[in-house]
This record gives structure tokens, sequence and C-alpha cells, in this order.
């Protein structure tokens, strides 16, 4: 079966799944309904300030961002106190899985609180070698160095953001440029991981990562949970798909700045195809042809290079669907990344968070469960449409020309086995966090991608999410 297919399989799948999980109970007939109504409230306040924090907007719904954090801190305060109020063992069964998801995502959210949310906020790259910063606040501050390093590396005669930057070094063909591209990530490296010293930011991290998985459990628990297996048989999977990808590519040892070239034919055999074209005409004309109208969806798209932008691509909320006066109105969603321009592995990239785009514009659920289901088969499911950019039925028909496969897959894959080292050096990291970062990921590398040993820096941190939830 073609990716064509399975995408719109899946497109319709989601459709459908979303329709009928959960949907809302009668009007009157659960406790839970006034919970729900501020659960859904609170959500509103909370996308809202996200979208407000983003730079691209200064109000939304002609609310301020201060009316929309008033909001936010007054709902949870009354949602907090509704919940204790329930009579929780007299709950159904659908009412009390609800309170559970209701509960998983309060969780996530955290206390927001003025006083809380002020230290928040107040929190930057200077403040990562403060030993007394717990585990979330570590976090915060480690990813404002994405933003504010890694948005401005300094390169030749300017700066470059990291995503930019890994993206050339799939393209530029001189050795020592790509070297000098590489060394520019030496003071984001750095300011994560310092000089590699036990308590550096990114060892204290894992660490407390550590224990909070102990406590909590993990997002790499919560993957093995989602398909009915353990962490282990994670970890024997991910070793057997990285010796599968050395076994498929012996040769000599490359050096690190010049793997992404290695794999990039691709991105430059294409590269004349993408020339003057619009990447989000192109990807919502693909999936138009898979039946999802993204423009009648509503998504808003933050897609232009601007200062102090998110390092990170990403998709979420905007506004969550909700019945107004007994119609459905859908859910409106966010997509967030650079796309001006580029060429196979922008559309690749843009192709995904679309993917989201799509799931999440389908649930039409009862409050509770309008959030995110789990990073697994959330990310699987983007990943279907998105790689079918990487096939030559795909280029033949949206870029008028192709490459042979082999050489689009070697693109794709080059950079998957780059995820798949990642996974599984999280995994070991996470189950001895006294571990040195740099000397597992350089065994990584050298192993399993034939890459030359490099471990007098952490270039292991080109990923923004330093610790998966």
């Amino acid at each position: 079966m073609s990716r064509f297919l399975i995408a719109a399989f899946l497109l319709l799948g989601s459709l459908h799944s979303a329709l009928a999980a959960h949907p809302a109970p009668e009007p009157g007939t659960s406790p839970l309904e006034p919970v729900e109504a501020l659960f859904l409230e609170f959500l509103d306040a909370a996308n809202a300030v996200d979208y407000i924090n983003s730079g691209l907007v200064a109000d939304y719904e002609g609310r301020d961002l201060a009316s929309w954090d008033a909001q936010i801190n007054d709902r949870y305060q009354k949602l907090v106190a509704s919940i204790a109020a329930l009579d929780e063992p007299k709950l159904a069964a659908v009412d009390a899985a609800a309170l559970a998801a209701i509960r998983v995502t309060l969780d996530d959210y955290g206390d927001p609180s003025p006083a809380v949310a002020n230290a928040e906020t107040e929190l930057a790259c200077k403040d990562r070698d403060k030993k007394t910063l717990g585990y979330d606040d570590l976090r915060t501050v480690l990813s404002s160095c994405y933003r504010e390093i890694g948005n401005n590396l300094k390169f030749e005669d300017g700066t470059i953001d990291r995503g930019g930057a890994l993206g050339l070094l799939y393209d530029l063909e001189e050795p020592a440029r790509r070297k000098a591209l590489f060394d520019a990530f030496l003071p984001l490296w750095q300011a994560l991981n310092g000089a590699n010293e036990p308590d550096s930011p990114y060892r204290r991290l894992i660490q407390a990562a550590s224990k909070e998985a102990a406590n909590n459990g993990s997002g790499i628990e919560a993957a093995a949970r989602a398909i009915g297996v353990t962490v282990a048989d994670v970890e024997r999977w991910l070793v057997l798909v990285l010796e599968a990808w050395r076994d498929a590519n012996p040769g000599a040892l490359v050096e690190p700045w010049d793997y992404r070239h290695q794999q990039g034919e691709a991105n430059r055999l294409l590269a004349p195809a993408f020339a003057g074209k619009d990447l989000l005409a192109l990807d919502h004309r693909f999936y138009l042809d898979l039946g999802a109208d993204l423009d009648q969806l509503g998504v808003v798209y933050d897609i232009k290079n601007r200062p102090d932008k998110s390092p990170l691509a990403y998709t979420d909320f905007l506004k969550r669907g909700r019945h107004v006066d007994g119609r459905w109105q859908p859910t409106i969603a966010r997509v967030v990344g650079r796309y001006e321009d580029g060429g196979l592995g922008s559309i690749n990239e843009l192709l995904h968070e679309n993917g989201h785009a799509v799931h999440i514009s389908a649930i039409h659920n009862r409050p509770a469960f309008t959030d995110w289901t789990d990073t697994l088969f959330t990310e699987a499911f983007a990943d279907v449409p998105a790689w079918s950019a990487y096939e030559p039925a795909w280029q033949r028909k949206y870029l008028g020309t192709e490459i042979p496969v082999g050489v689009s897959l070697r693109g794709l894959f080059g950079s998957v086995m780059m995820d798949v080292a990642w996974s599984l050096f999280e995994l070991r990291m996470l189950r001895a966090p006294e571990t040195d970062p740099n000397v597992l990921w350089t065994g990584l590398m050298t192993e399993y991608l034939r890459i030359k040993p490099h471990p007098e820096v952490a270039w292991w941190a080109v990923r923004v999410q330093l610790v998966s939830r």
C-alpha cells in the first residue's frame, strides 16, 4: 500500500476515533459538568497566553496578556476547589476517567499563581549554574539557552539560528565551512554542559529527571506502555535498528560535521525543484488531496522568521473545540516554525506539524479529553504524511521531478537514526544519570552512525528537548 493511502486512512481514522472516543454527556447528567467547564476556560486562557508570549501577537480575542493571565489563575483556583468538593466515590466510571485526565493535564501545567509564574518568567540562561534550581526551573533555564544562544549562533559574517545551521550542514560543500558551522554551536553546548563537570547544568538536569522518573514515570516508560511493551523491549529495538543501519552502511568513519552532508544528497538534488515555491501552498495541496482542507480548518501559522522566536518547531491548540448553542465549534490549531523557504527537510517538517494540526482539529470530545493523547502515537501519526515527501511518487506529483528512491530514503533515515540514537542515549542516561554524556554519545555515534569520536564538546545537545516528557 502506498504511503499516500496510508496517510489518507490515518486521517480518516483520526477523525472517526476523535469523534467517537469520549462524547460529551447530555447536559445536566454529569456531576463533573461544572468542573469540565472551568477546565475548558483554564485551557483557553493557557493557550491564549502561550500565543501572546510567542511574540506573534499583542493580544487575542481583544484581550491582553494580563487579562488572560488573570483568567488562568482564577480558573485554576476554582478548579482545585471544585474538584475537592466532588464526591469522588460516587462518580460513574466514565466521569472518574474524565477527572483523572483533567488531573494529568493540571499536573503538567502546574500552579499558575502569580508568585510561581513570576518566578518562572524571570529565569533565563544566565541562571543555569544556580545549584538551587529544581527540575522544572532547570528545564526552563536550559530551554531559554536555546532561544538566547541557539537563535544567535555566530557564523562567518553574521548569525544563524540552530535549525538553520543544522539544515545548512546538509548543503555546504566545503568541509572547512561545515566544521566552522559545527564549531558555531560551541557557546550553546558550553552553556548547557559547561566543561562536562559532574554538576554541569545538563548533568544536574538529568539527575533530577531520573529522580522524577523514579517517582512519576518517564516519557520513555509512557511510550512503552502505550504499545504494551517494557522499556527493556524499547531499548532492544533501538539497538536492533541502529545495528541494521550500521551493517547496511559500512565504511570509514566521518567527521561529525560531515555526517549530515553525507546523508543530504537528496536535499541537494531536489533543491532546484523547491526554488520559488510556496512551501505552505505545497503542503496545503497535499493535505487537500488526502481529504483535509487546512484553510477550512482555520489553522493559524507562525512560520516567518523573526527575532526571539521559539527555537523549536511545534503545533499546539489555540482554541479547544466545544459545543456552543448545541453546535460543535471545532478546535483551532496553531503551527510554529520557520518555513519562509527551504527544501526537502523543511517540507518534511511542515508536513509533520500539519499532521498534528489535522489530528487535534479532529478532536470532538467532552472537555476532559480534548488534550493530546500520548506522545508515541501522536508523533507517529504526523510522520506518516510527512515521510511521503521522500517517496519518488510524491516528488513527481508535487515537485514535477523525482530522485532515486535509495538516495531519497537515505536522506530520511540518516536523520531518523540521529533520533533513534538520541532515544537510546536518553534511556541510558535516565537509567544511570551519573554516566558521562559526552562519552556515551560519542560511543553511540562511533558504533552505529560511523562518526569519528569527538568527546570534548556536548555535541549531542542539538535537541531543544533535553529530556522528553
